[in-house]
């Protein structure tokens, strides 16, 4: 069967998936999604060009770039790099068509502000996951001195000037930290962030900024104190490796009894992972900058719940979720983050999968043989997950609207294959006299 590594994402294009084959060798992770984005919004705030490398080949980097250069910024990418020039910034208000498409967008509300002293955005769009709270962004930043108006149609902030605060998160939101970051770094005085999220783009994105000159300590832990200066400078910066990503294969490989090494992988990033994989019977090995995962026999059901780093991600929820269909036994998976994350449940069970939902609890009855079926892809991490099962099922699994994977995923159709799945993309007929 061959295989298109491209990443098209147009709405006709569709993967067949023949189940059965085991992962092994090896797969190289590309840069992280959720560390590059908010850089290339950090551009914003400094004085000359960012040029960023490994940054992952992905829609949604292709989106922001148009999202940025509806602003008046400069934006060149080649491959992995992305330069960001910020020097013809103009005004406060992107294009809001491309900005309420993507959650991302959201990461432009702090840098804005501080750049030009006004932010107009949309509500967040992106994946259908559950609501997504803003709140702890708003509070924070008229804690700094920002006026904010979060109606239901979009998000109007300005400022005069921002300063120094102490904003204390009532929850770890990643998007809120980064952002309340980002509008920090220009303000007068020192700000700090308790109760900060630790994940570790939100380190990324720290060490970004600090060497376009902010001064930011503490990133990774749950306070971060960042002591305001006056301007940023140009600066290059190499985008962290994907855990997600690097997560996904490992979940893949254990779920089709295979042998996979994962290269640029950082194993502290996803130790609750790797606890959860060992205990369900598969050899993890790890060192500095790889991780191998192989299963040989079968798997014991583990129960699971979702946390913010260093817990369990809930971008991994729904992978684990289909490896547990392959484990011997009921596991019981919470997720304490998002609402909508089960939605993949329903197209498992196409598959001949059975679990049980009720509210944020799914009970997985694994150990019942999958079989091909045609799904729905209806988000970046939920078409991973049908990925995974259709490996593991037998016969033809067929994947539609895998547009969705291009949006978080490099290439996973060709690193996949070229660890021995049988899968390829295609694309439907053009109508006749189109």
């Amino acid at each position: 069967m061959t295989v298109d590594s491209g990443s098209g994402g147009a709405g006709g294009e569709f993967l067949v998936i023949e189940g059965g084959n085991p992962l092994r060798g090896e797969v190289v992770v590309s840069g992280s999604k959720n560390a590059a984005l908010p850089e290339m919004a950090a551009a914003l705030l400094a004085s000359g060009p960012l040029r960023l490398s490994n940054v992952p080949e992905i829609e949604d980097v292709g989106t922001m770039c148009s999202i940025l250069e509806s602003l008046g910024v400069r934006t060149v990418r080649d491959s992995d790099r992305v330069e960001i020039d910020p020097s013809g910034l103009v005004g406060g208000t992107p294009d809001l068509a491309a900005a309420g498409r993507m959650r991302a967008s959201l990461l432009l509300l702090g840098p804005l502000l501080a750049a030009t002293g006004v932010a107009n955005l949309p509500r967040p769009g992106g994946d259908d996951i559950g609501a997504r709270r803003i709140e702890q962004h708003v509070v924070g930043l008229r804690q700094m001195g920002a006026e904010v108006d979060d109606s239901g149609s979009g998000i109007r902030a300005r400022t005069d000037h921002l300063h120094g605060a102490h904003i204390l998160l009532d929850m770890p939101t990643v998007t809120g930290t980064e952002n309340l970051m980002m509008a920090a770094v220009l303000a007068d005085g020192i700000t700090i962030i308790s109760n900060a999220a630790r994940e570790p783009h939100v380190v990324d994105l720290a060490l970004c900024l600090n060497s376009m000159g902010a001064r930011i300590t503490g990133a990774g832990t749950d306070r971060v104190v960042v002591e305001g200066v006056a301007a940023l400078h140009q600066a290059e910066h190499r985008v962290r490796s994907d855990y997600i990503e690097a997560g996904t294969y490992a979940l893949a490989a254990a779920a089709t009894s295979g042998d996979l090494l994962i290269q640029d992988a950082f194993p502290d990033d996803l130790a609750q992972l790797l606890h959860k994989l060992r205990q369900a019977g598969c050899r993890v090995e790890e060192g500095a900058g790889w991780i191998r995962v192989a299963r040989q026999g079968r798997l014991t059901a583990v129960d699971m719940t979702t946390w913010p780093h260093p817990g369990f991600a809930t971008d991994l929820q729904s992978q684990y979720v289909s490896l547990m269909t392959q484990a011997e036994g009921d596991a019981t998976v919470w997720e304490a983050l998002y609402e909508n994350r089960f939605r993949p449940v329903e197209q498992l069970r196409r598959l001949g999968a059975r679990i049980e939902v009720e509210g944020r609890i799914a009970v997985v009855h694994g150990g019942h043989p999958l079989g091909g079926a045609e799904l729905e892809v209806t988000d970046i991490r939920s078409g991973a997950a049908l990925v995974i099962a259709g490996l593991c099922a037998e016969g033809t699994t067929t994947c539609r609207n895998v547009r969705h994977l291009d949006r978080g995923y490099q290439n996973l159709v060709g690193k996949l294959a070229l660890a021995g799945a049988r899968l390829s993309r295609r694309r439907d007929p053009e109508p006749a006299g189109a």
